[in-house]
């Protein structure tokens, strides 16, 4: 369950080329078929794991797998970009319900402290299998049976979980989870969903689009809303209470860098290999396979550590890691391409990503009742999902705007007229002319197509560039908090 659910939030990543190229869409849309997935899956976690608190956590796990089949049938049949949008979103619905459960399962299953620690270790190991495992695993499927089949394989995965779950999971529950808090669901996915959607929105429209605008109101009016409900009823699904732990605080904090960071590669730097330097799908899958390796030794060498020393200096190490390894990842980039040193500086942020997950989770988890370890798992999740979609708004947002605007002072220097950038524009980032876009006026250009060419290539890592050190910098600044709550308070346990 835990696999397949992370699995999905980025074996898309080495599909986008081809999904690209089949359907005929731009950087923009190809945003969507990652945030779709994101998008319901934060603004809809809280929600899942307070229903599986209040009406059992296996329940609500085996429900949302089956959502998660459909979505994934009818992202597998998708004709259109629309409806392979609809699709993820569908595949997110169901995450959110299942995804919660896999956490709070375990906090029941080891309730002492240090071998839960040793649980999570594993937990997370399969968490960042199926994250890094992706592109892998993706590109390969990819490249035999085309970008399908990823939503296939998803499909068996979810099938098989689905059964192992009936099969092996416990059911539990808050013995007693009193009223159910809708007005808290209702608020809290407005907040989330209304705050990422305009996040997204606006890398297109624009930040000061009143749409946009319109939509960050809505979401300060249901975050006011629901701090004042979660504060007064008597069965909130995010008790506030617990974010004055500060090794609550912390991790939480942890968990939203360090995702954000995550998916400066994960989507930008595979779109980068594939769309501007024409790397197949299995070769990128190449490259990131050392970085799945270091995930997996990173998680596991955690849990241990966890189990001995406590969670907050793995947690700021990790940090640490992981921002060298994004910006060796920077470095790499910076000149000739050369896979071996890529895929190192990738495994280093592997390795630093997986020693961070293992103690942000785990001290949210031991630092909430065993009661509320749903709440516990959605909102540590939650926070995670939230970073990742942030991260591709955000960080998409810098990318698409660098492309842009290099690439209209070079068709502006090269001589081509105003009027005919933006379907040139079009084209570079989809890789195709445009269906209906009249060619006649661009055969005079056609000599310094090239050049054209050429400049996509040198703005998109312009954007990445900048992308990935604004994720180095964040996690850093995330290590750096830590560090400060940790020496303000000592005698705090972390």
């Amino acid at each position: 369950m835990l696999f397949v659910t992370f699995l999905d939030t980025t074996v898309v990543s080495v599909a986008l080329g081809d999904i690209r190229h089949e359907l005929s869409t731009d950087v923009m849309l190809l945003q969507w078929v990652v945030n779709a997935y994101t998008l319901v899956f934060a603004g809809l976690m809280l929600a899942g794991g307070s229903l599986g608190d209040r009406w059992g956590r296996k329940r609500v796990m085996i429900a949302g797998l089956v959502v998660f089949c459909a979505g994934s049938v009818l992202a597998a049949t998708a004709a259109t970009v629309p409806v392979l949008i609809a699709g993820r979103a569908v595949m997110g619905l169901g995450a959110a319900a299942s995804e919660p459960g896999t956490l709070s399962v375990l906090r029941h299953i080891f309730p002492e402290e240090r071998v839960r620690a040793r649980a999570l270790g594993v937990w997370a190991a399969v968490s960042g299998l199926a994250l890094a495992a992706g592109p892998v695993l993706g590109g390969v499927l990819v490249h035999a049976y085309g970008w399908r089949s990823i939503f296939w394989f998803n499909l068996i995965i979810g099938a098989v979980a689905l059964v192992a779950a009936l099969w092996s999971v416990p059911e539990s529950a808050d013995p007693h989870p009193g009223p159910m808090d809708w007005a808290g669901i209702v608020l809290g996915a407005g907040f989330l969903g209304s705050a990422i959607y305009a996040a997204i929105s606006g890398e297109d429209r624009g930040y000061s689009a009143p749409s946009v605008i319109t939509l960050f109101v809505i979401a300060a009016v249901a975050f006011a809303g629901f701090v004042v409900v979660e504060t007064r009823v008597r069965a909130p699904i995010l008790d506030f209470r617990y974010l004055r732990l500060p090794a609550v605080r912390d991790a939480l904090v942890v968990a939203f860098a360090v995702y954000f960071g995550v998916f400066s590669i994960f989507f930008f730097t595979a779109l980068y290999l594939q769309v501007m330097q024409s790397y197949s799908a299995a070769r990128t899958a190449g490259v990131f396979a050392p970085m799945a390796a270091g995930i997996i030794l990173g998680s596991l060498a955690a849990g241990f550590w966890v189990s001995r020393r406590g969670a907050r200096t793995p947690m700021i190490i990790g940090c640490l890691a992981g921002a060298a390894g994004l910006l060796l990842t920077r470095h790499e980039l910076a000149g000739p391409l050369h896979d071996g040193p890529l895929a190192t500086a990738m495994a280093v942020a592997g390795v630093g990503f997986g020693i961070a997950v293992v103690p942000l989770t785990s001290a949210v988890l031991s630092g909430v009742p065993a009661e509320h370890s749903g709440m516990a798992a959605a909102v540590t999740n939650t926070m995670r999902q939230v970073g990742s979609a942030v991260g591709v708004a955000v960080l998409g947002a810098l990318v698409n705007s660098f492309l842009t605007s290099d690439l209209k002072n070079r068709m502006s220097e090269l001589g081509l007229p105003g009027s005919l950038q933006p379907a040139a524009i079009d084209a570079v980032e989809r890789g195709r002319i445009p269906k209906g876009v009249d060619t006649t006026p661009y055969l005079k250009y056609l000599s310094k197509v090239n050049d054209v060419l050429n400049t996509g290539k040198v703005a998109f890592h312009h954007g990445l560039d900048v992308a990935l050190l604004v994720s180095a910098i964040l996690i850093l600044a995330a290590a750096a908090f830590t560090t400060v709550d940790a020496i303000l308070h000592r005698d705090t346990p972390a």
